[in-house]
């Protein structure tokens, strides 16, 4: 039986790497008691797999990891068990079964969304000035950063990565649907700094608070975008 679960990082635990992770929820089940699949070989290991690496630094409250069970009980009490081994930080949400024809959660990544916010003395100049300027850096056809890798610099143009960019009503802070996955990944500070840099008012080191909130795939027809929690793929177990 395939099971997503959800869950959060937060507070302490956004500064452990992602293979800290792993290691941190491996023995979470064991502790939990869930009576997690092993693969067969010399060396047996817990069939998990999770959506999308997370960066350290970065708070979430919309991760997931894809497990197998030989048997479970009802999410209600699941989440029970799992929470009460989890150290203060991270919580899980919701544990739900997947159709036996699902694919793993890392496979269909396609978007995730975020909050941003600004470190206190970081935002560039005045909110409402701020952000006053984001449907017309939107509006362009082009927004080109340069992008490090191995071989060094090239010049990308993330445009096309950004589905909503926009100021929430509730305080200062920005909200993203960017791309995210293995076919294309855009991180939130290289939207900031672009759209900084596009008022003319760079972003100071260390600027952002960031949190991922949530994590979709695209059921598009690949001329348009129809994004669809993780979350939403699973059902509960019931009693």
């Amino acid at each position: 039986m395939k099971i997503r679960i959800k869950f959060t990082k937060e507070g302490a635990l956004k500064f452990i790497g992602h293979l800290d992770i792993m290691r941190y929820f491996q023995k979470v089940m064991r502790r939990a008691g869930v009576d997690i699949r092993y693969s067969e070989g010399f060396s047996p290991h817990q069939i998990m797999s999770f959506a999308a690496p997370l960066g350290v630094g970065i708070e979430s409250r919309g991760e997931y990891v894809d497990i197998e069970v030989l048997s479970t009980d009802p999410s209600e009490v699941m989440l029970k068990r799992i929470n009460a081994a989890m150290a203060e930080g991270m919580e899980a949400l919701s544990y739900r079964r997947l159709p036996d024809d699902a694919v793993n959660a890392m496979s269909v990544v396609a978007a995730a969304d975020y909050q941003v916010r600004f470190r206190e003395g970081c935002l560039p100049e005045e909110w409402t000035a701020f952000a006053s300027g984001i449907q017309d850096f939107l509006a362009q056809e082009e927004i080109l950063v340069l992008k490090k890798t191995k071989k060094g610099e090239r010049e990308i143009d993330i445009r096309p990565m950004i589905y909503e960019m926009r100021a929430e009503e509730a305080g200062e802070a920005l909200f993203l649907k960017i791309a995210a996955g293995s076919a294309a990944n855009l991180k939130p500070e290289a939207v900031l700094r672009a759209y900084a840099d596009f008022r003319q008012k760079p972003l100071k080191d260390f600027a952002l608070l960031v949190t991922r909130t949530e994590v979709y795939a695209d059921q598009g027809d690949g001329t348009s975008h129809a994004f669809r929690s993780l979350e939403s793929f699973g059902e509960d177990i019931e009693q």
